[in-house]
């Protein structure tokens, strides 16, 4: 898989979905090591996660509530549970996604 992370994080278990990601497990949340090949698309979909993230190489470009931003290297971003969204990535994108289980939170 490509991307820029360290043998350590190489090490951790592949997630498995609609994209390529190194997946860390832990209390109430996955934390998952994203790359994305420049072109990518990830329809508009939903989630029951609340899901915060770091771009650490690249772009986001997220589309949320009607609305369309662009989200560089060392930005955060943030997808409530349940809110419809849709990404593209025009170049080759790094992320650290942390997908925080929203039904214990409560």
């Amino acid at each position: 898989m490509p991307g820029s992370y360290p043998d350590k994080i190489r090490e951790l278990a592949l997630y498995d979905g609609r994209f390529d990601a190194y997946q860390l497990k832990a209390q109430g949340c996955d934390v998952l090591f994203a790359s994305y090949p420049a072109g990518t698309t990830i329809a508009a979909h939903t989630h029951d996660t609340d899901n915060h993230g770091v771009i650490i190489k690249g772009e986001l470009i997220l589309t949320m509530n009607g609305k369309t931003q662009r989200v560089g290297a060392g930005q955060w971003y943030c997808v409530p549970a349940h809110v419809e969204h849709e990404a593209h990535f025009e170049v080759q994108t790094d992320e650290i996604e942390f997908w925080f289980n929203a039904e214990k939170e409560k």
